[in-house]
């Protein structure tokens, strides 16, 4: 019998290019060769497509190619950019469609749909620097609003990058100026003190429409916080699964994943990150592309429940191929 080509997109533009290497290395790896013929299809950080380590453009990389495992996490990956050129070369695809991609990259989008559609999250508001406000007008304005401590997050970057945090109203002007200046939009948010909580929703999964895995308790090292350990540091966070957390407490985390997931019209699989607290759960983010390297929470959640990457993979080709 044939083997399935699989393309595997990996490196691309985005601050997030070593995790992207390593998820699409765990997804080669994974995907047995007697049933698949991986074509590893590189892209630098200029955003040139290299195959097999030999520069091409996207329509000869995509050649001959059954379907595509989109390993590129961030920029022009997650931005609806590939899923675009995808589409336009006619190759099936793993995950979220253009649009769904570009939304939920985009944490001022996300959020606004999200919480029309009643999702609880933390409060939060956005300046740019068309905003004509000088960064001290700009906390003063946060802080009508909600107190300390602050969360400065660009509007795309994932993985924690590029995150500040003003324990104070005196530290939040700098934490705005820094991703203003790096970013030219920052929204601000407010910290939410609790359990720091990932869960993966993967579609048609087990006689299920939208399946989720068992939530991963994310465990820092003593003392640090959410924006000291972020993906340059992912081997010092653990991730508990199963977690300790109540059977109703489970069920909340999983009932806000999936209708952020329908929310945002994602397609295939989804990772929501959330923050636990005594009284409630809070939605922060949704990733359209979840993380596969070695130490991420995503392989966790599935080897709990008797599966792994290489079932993941297998299962993501077949949703591709419908």
């Amino acid at each position: 019998m044939a083997r399935t080509s699989v393309g595997i997109l990996r490196g691309g533009t985005s601050s997030e290019y070593d995790l992207s290497l390593k998820s699409g290395a765990a997804m080669m790896a994974a995907l047995p060769e007697d049933q698949f013929d991986t074509r590893d299809i590189f892209i630098d950080k200029r955003g040139y497509w290299h195959l097999r380590g030999t520069p091409v453009d996207a329509d000869r990389a995509l050649s001959q190619i059954d379907v595509v495992l989109n390993a590129l996490h961030g920029g022009v990956g997650e931005d609806g950019t590939v899923q675009r050129i995808l589409e336009r070369a006619g190759v099936p695809y793993a995950g979220a469609r253009p649009q769904a991609a570009s939304i939920s990259l985009n944490k001022i989008r996300a959020r606004e749909i999200l919480q029309k559609a009643g999702i609880r999250m933390p409060r939060a508001v956005s300046f740019s620097l068309q905003n004509n406000l000088n960064t001290g007008d700009m906390a003063h304005v946060v802080f009508s609003q909600f107190g300390p401590p602050y969360l400065v997050k660009p509007p795309s970057d994932g993985a924690s990058t590029g995150i500040r945090m003003a324990m104070t109203l005196l530290e939040l002007p700098d934490a705005l100026g820094d991703v203003l200046d790096a970013f030219g939009t920052a929204l601000v948010e407010e910290y939410i003190r609790g359990e720091e909580v990932s869960v993966g929703v993967v579609e048609n999964f087990r006689g299920e429409e939208l399946y989720t895995l068992p939530p991963a308790h994310v465990i820092r090292p003593e003392g640090a916080r959410f924006v000291e350990s972020s993906h340059h540091q992912e081997g010092s966070l653990r991730h508990a699964v199963p977690s300790n957390f109540s059977h109703q407490e489970k069920q909340a985390i999983a009932d806000l994943a999936r209708a952020a997931h329908r929310a945002l019209g994602l397609s295939h699989f989804s990772r929501a990150d959330l923050i636990l607290t005594p009284r409630t759960v809070y939605l922060l983010e949704v990733n359209a592309i979840p993380g596969l390297y070695p130490g991420s929470s995503f392989p966790t959640m599935l080897e709990s429940v008797g599966s792994s990457v290489r079932g993941f993979l297998e299962h993501s080709i077949h949703l591709a191929r419908q």
